[in-house]
């Protein structure tokens, strides 16, 4: 049975001001190419499918790309397992379960073998069984989702805690027994194949520059002991790309690069064999193009903007951003957002400071002691400085009026 490992797609998602959209599309066919190219049996998804940015239009045409795209693997027999991470909306999740179980009310009971050809979502603990379709041999399959109190601390007592790390510690035990529970399952064969996929934070791994829009403090970590006693544990949530402690123990890391924390990871997904008696080869890394993301420091406009020109002639699908310094009296700052805006059109932030031709001038300091509704009609000149004026002197017109509404 040839298993790819991906995981970490988060569909509909943003970057500042940047729908991301197009760009994970992009990397979801790409996948699915892999999947054509390789004779991939199961796709194996390893949580965090979408973005908890998406709107549920956004959800609903999401869905209908991936029926586009994975039409031809899931009518050739091949079969997607995915599971619940961190950023996917719980109740969302759980109504799609809910709804493909009434559509195959006696598929799914633990233990049991599932017909391929289908698309199964684990939102809670999950042990089901996929037939080679070659061999006829059964593997199993362990889908642990993202652990959280809804999902693993059912009861009262389960959801009393005093504190964060309080509940973090809940979590750890509640994951660890969850997993040992389907194990101890009487229809668990230990000596027989078996591949877990877990979207969880598993103790050693390297986060890179930082979590996905989570804190090591918020987050559950497992210690992960048990991992390697499975024929392949497919990860997901550490968007790095990386392998713990035994080479089949793996991240796949994110199908594309999501903020600037991952401007230097090589993109990819996993391919790997698993026979009657286990795993057969050492798991294969596919690559996957990822968009560049990257930081531009402006320091001098009239200096730097000719020189960018030709420094970044094809930066127009690149996500930057832009750090900017001008000086007052030398430099229009409406320009010098204007050419910047042609050359990085995908710019996702962008910052300016003014600063005089003796030195920085005081407008951090002055700016402290300016009123709320002063602050934010200065905020805003200066955010819409490029848009349409007849339509930045709307946006500011009701803007004024709400801010006297509040100051009377």
């Amino acid at each position: 049975m040839r298993i790819l490992h991906t995981a970490d797609w988060h569909l509909g998602d943003r970057l500042g001001r940047i729908d991301r959209t197009d760009d994970l599309r992009r990397a979801v066919e790409r996948v699915a190419v892999h999947c054509k190219e390789q004779s991939v049996d199961v796709l194996l998804v390893a949580g965090d499918l979408f973005s908890e940015l998406a709107r549920p239009d956004g959800l609903r045409d999401t869905i209908r790309h991936w029926q586009e795209v994975f039409h031809e693997f899931l009518e050739g027999g091949g079969t997607i397992l995915t599971l619940t991470g961190n950023h996917d909306n719980e109740n969302f999740c759980q109504t799609l379960v809910s709804a493909m179980t009434l559509a195959s009310p006696t598929v799914g009971k633990p233990g049991e073998t599932v017909p391929p050809g289908r698309l199964y979502l684990a939102a809670d603990p999950t042990f089901l069984r996929l037939e080679d379709r070659s061999g006829g041999f059964p593997v199993q399959f362990v889908l642990m989702p993202y652990p959280t109190p809804n999902r693993l601390l059912r009861g009262e007592s389960g959801l009393k805690y005093g504190s964060p790390e309080e509940k973090n510690n809940l979590l750890v035990s509640a994951w660890s027994d969850a997993l040992r529970a389907i194990r101890n399952h009487p229809k668990y064969e230990p000596k027989a194949p078996a591949v877990l996929g877990a979207h969880v934070h598993v103790h050693g791994s390297n986060v890179g520059p930082s979590l996905f829009r989570i804190t090591t403090e918020e987050d559950v970590v497992v210690e992960g002991s048990e991992l390697k006693e499975f024929d392949y544990a497919a990860l997901g949530h550490i968007h790095k790309p990386q392998w713990l402690g035994e080479t089949h123990v793996r991240y796949s890391g994110s199908i594309e690069r999501m903020d600037l924390g991952e401007q230097a990871d090589q993109k990819g997904v996993v391919i790997f064999d698993v026979g009657p008696d286990g795993r057969t080869e050492e798991p294969t890394v596919l690559p996957l193009p990822a968009t560049p993301v990257y930081e531009v420091v402006v320091l001098d406009p009239a200096e730097d903007i000719p020189r960018f020109k030709l420094e970044y002639p094809d930066a127009k699908n690149d996500l930057v951003s832009l750090q900017i310094r001008y000086t007052a009296g030398k430099d229009q700052l409406e320009d010098v957002l204007r050419d910047l805006d042609r050359i990085f059109p995908r710019w996702y932030a962008r910052d300016w400071k003014e600063t005089g031709a003796l030195g920085p001038t005081l407008v951090a300091e002055g700016a402290a002691g300016k009123g709320f509704g002063e602050t934010v009609r200065d905020y805003l000149g200066q955010e819409l400085i490029q848009h349409d004026p007849a339509e930045r002197d709307a946006i500011l017109k009701i803007a004024d009026g709400l801010l006297k509404e509040m100051e009377n």
